[in-house]
């Protein structure tokens, strides 16, 4: 690690990440870099995946916690460890405690899909202890910082260590190593900044010019408005939907190292993650969560500049809950422009509804009808959903049911009253 005495900030070094990935060797996985051939031929790009959603764990994130913890001393070691995480650095704490044989407690948002909970649990078996609490990971982490206070313990940060990035930074090693070819474009992920700390740390060294894009969901922009303000800045509000990506706050190490290191960060909507998972799933066979699928959700955004160049995409966890499915192809749908919600006020008379299915096109599906027959009343509200084939059908639809005046609001514009309807 490079400490700088100006600013009091220690960096993460190159000469360590080697050390960490000689500590990780039988541990972590030295995962595939892939060719799409799909990807590649949509974008007119050459477009290599890291497949990190292939590892141990099924993320990155056994890399920064085992490297943590290995340089631990062993009086430390014996006082147990303690974290806080959204899922996937819980994973690589809870198998790197089985691992060594160290008491863990972990400390988890009460909104961590079952899946990464069970999880934790499976990995790291009688080793360590779960706790939910909060909301947020922010919650989880003020909550883990109290309990190591009063249990003389070792908190393993999940991204603002430099042990962890220096861990982390082993997934660029071997991208540098595996790539036969000059890497123009790396993309990944940014949720803490870890990740994005480390790998840049390797590449701004051994391939200064390759652009480093960070990725974040647009709806948890942390490190784009820290860089943005030139400071880190808590965020009040966040979309948790991304939750491998979703902080109120980045490190104030990992911002350091990022606005140093990183080219820029784009922003994603959630709905083009859902978008991208689903595509992921049906033309690769590949489950990726949805951190997992920022950096390949981002291609879109550079799709002018990349054109023609080679392009590695840190696919960064697999770690998807199948129950989240549902909700992952609805956010899809509204984001493609392909479902549509309303309010209709359907005359309460015999017919009503025979006049509006007149106004459907031949592809267009009533996907959700929710209706209640008021008694005294000259009409009565439905809601009701229609899934489009094409984006290009919504205008003449609504032509048509103003044309046949078909009373309605529409409610996919209409954030609060469409959370509360639908």
């Amino acid at each position: 690690m490079v400490h700088y005495p100006d600013n009091k900030v220690t960096f993460p070094d190159l000469d360590s990440i080697y050390t960490a990935a000689d500590r990780l060797r039988g541990v972590a996985t030295h995962t595939p870099l892939q060719e799409s051939l799909n990807l590649s031929e949509r974008y007119g790009a050459n477009i290599f995946l890291k497949r990190e959603d292939l590892q141990v764990v099924r993320s990155y994130k056994i890399r920064g916690a085992y490297n943590k913890m290995a340089s631990l001393p062993p009086d430390e070691l014996a006082k147990g460890v303690v974290c806080a995480s959204a899922g996937n650095h819980a994973q690589g704490v809870a198998y790197a405690c089985r691992k060594m044989g160290v008491k863990g407690t972990i400390f988890m948002p009460t909104t961590t899909p079952n899946q990464k909970v069970k999880q934790v649990k499976l990995f790291g078996k009688e080793f360590v202890d779960v706790v939910l609490v909060g909301d947020t990971y922010d919650d989880a982490y003020y909550a883990a910082n109290e309990y190591v206070q009063s249990h003389d313990c070792t908190f393993v940060h999940p991204f603002d260590d430099v042990l962890v990035m220096e861990g982390q930074g082993t997934v660029g090693l071997e991208i540098f190593r595996d790539a036969d070819f000059k890497v123009d474009y790396l993309l990944m992920a940014i949720g803490g900044g870890g990740l994005a700390a480390g790998v840049s740390t390797v590449f701004r060294q051994l391939s200064p010019k390759t652009k480093l894009i960070g990725v974040e969901p647009l709806g948890s922009p942390s490190m784009k408005v820290s860089l943005d303000e030139g400071h880190v800045v808590a965020l009040d509000k966040i979309d948790k939907f991304v939750d491998g990506a979703a902080v109120k706050r980045v490190g104030d190490t990992t911002f350091a190292v990022c606005q140093q290191n990183l080219d820029r960060v784009v922003l994603v909507p959630e709905g083009k993650v859902c978008t991208t998972i689903l595509e992921l799933y049906n033309e690769e066979a590949i489950v990726a969560e949805p951190a997992g699928a920022l950096s390949i959700a981002a291609l879109d955004l550079l799709k002018d500049e990349i054109r023609g160049k080679n392009v590695v995409c840190l696919v960064g966890g697999g770690n998807n809950d199948i129950t989240r499915t549902e909700e992952i192809k609805e956010r899809s749908l509204l984001y493609e422009g392909l479902k549509h919600y309303f309010i209709i006020r359907f005359p309460q008379r015999a017919g009503a509804f025979r006049e509006f299915l007149n106004v459907l096109g031949p592809d267009d599906d009533i996907a959700r009808f929710e209706y209640a027959k008021k008694t005294s009343r000259e009409t009565g509200p439905a809601v009701v959903g229609i899934e489009l084939k094409h984006r290009s059908d919504f205008e003449p639809l609504i032509q048509r049911m103003e044309a046949q005046n078909i009373v309605f609001e529409y409610l996919n514009d209409q954030p609060d009253l469409f959370q509360f309807l639908v």
